[in-house]
Parts: structure tokens; sequence; C-alpha cells
């Protein structure tokens, strides 16, 4: 087994932190940023994130609130992939955490999404940095009219 890496992200967001919370943890709105979902915020619950299937995955993330401090840290599990699926990376078994920080103007937005093991699930590390680091542009965007 490799290091494990993790991908962050750090923005500041024009919008309190209960804007950027809402949009964070509204079922409806993270479907409009990310995927459809079956989130609650919530610590214990479970839920999936839903895209479109890549070789052998399905294309569902299964996921569980790990911690749930309105409005300032969220985090859960997310793990998805298949072990049969190397040209798109093995099974990822890793955390996103979130932390929100009142700031000048609006909220310090932190994005951490740990546990990607070289070189295993270096293709996911590689994609989905890509798609994380736009993600601060779309929640200021869904948040604005949240």
């Amino acid at each position: 087994m490799g290091e494990a890496h993790a991908i962050v992200v750090e923005k500041h967001l024009p919008h309190s932190p209960d804007k950027i919370w809402r949009t964070l943890t509204t079922s409806d709105l993270i479907a409009k940023w990310l995927m459809p979902n079956d989130f609650v915020a919530a610590t214990g619950h479970r839920f999936t994130f839903r895209t479109e299937p890549v070789g052998d995955w399905d294309g569902v993330v299964h996921c569980e609130v790990l911690a749930c401090e309105p409005p300032h840290l969220l985090s859960y599990s997310w793990k998805g992939g298949s072990d049969s699926n190397p040209a798109y990376g093995l099974r990822l078994d890793s955390v996103v955490t979130w932390t929100l920080t009142a700031a000048e103007g609006g909220t310090h937005l932190r994005m951490v999404h740990d546990g990607f093991v070289f070189p295993g699930n270096k293709f996911q590390f590689d994609i989905m940095g890509q798609g994380w680091s736009r993600i601060g542009d779309a929640i200021t965007r869904i948040a604005a009219d949240a």
C-alpha cells in the first residue's frame, strides 16, 4: 500500500458562512454543484452521490456523515470505484472535509479530500483534483441564489 495523498482547495467566497453552509448541506443545492444525492446534514447519516458509470463501476459513491458542526465543519466518507477497473483507478476509500471560517467580506472555504493511495488512486486524484479546483466558483454561483 502506498502513501495517502489529499486534494486541498482553499478559496474566499463572497457569502456568509450560513449561506455557504446551506449550499453545502441542502440536497437539491448539492445536486446543482456536484451530483444528485440523498444527503442529510446529520452525523451518522448514510447517503449516496450518483453519476455516470465508468467501466464496471456503477457510478455510485457511498458516503456517511462523519462530523456536522453547523456552520463551520462538515466531514463525510467517500467510497466508490471498483477493484477491477484499473484504467479508471481502483476502489477509493476516502474522506471529504469542509471547513468554513468567517472572513472579511464572506467566508474562507477549505476543502480537503484525503485518502488517495498511489499508484491505485492516481487517476481519480488527477481527475477529481481538476473538478474540485473549480468547485468554489460553482458554490459561489449557487449560494448567490440560495
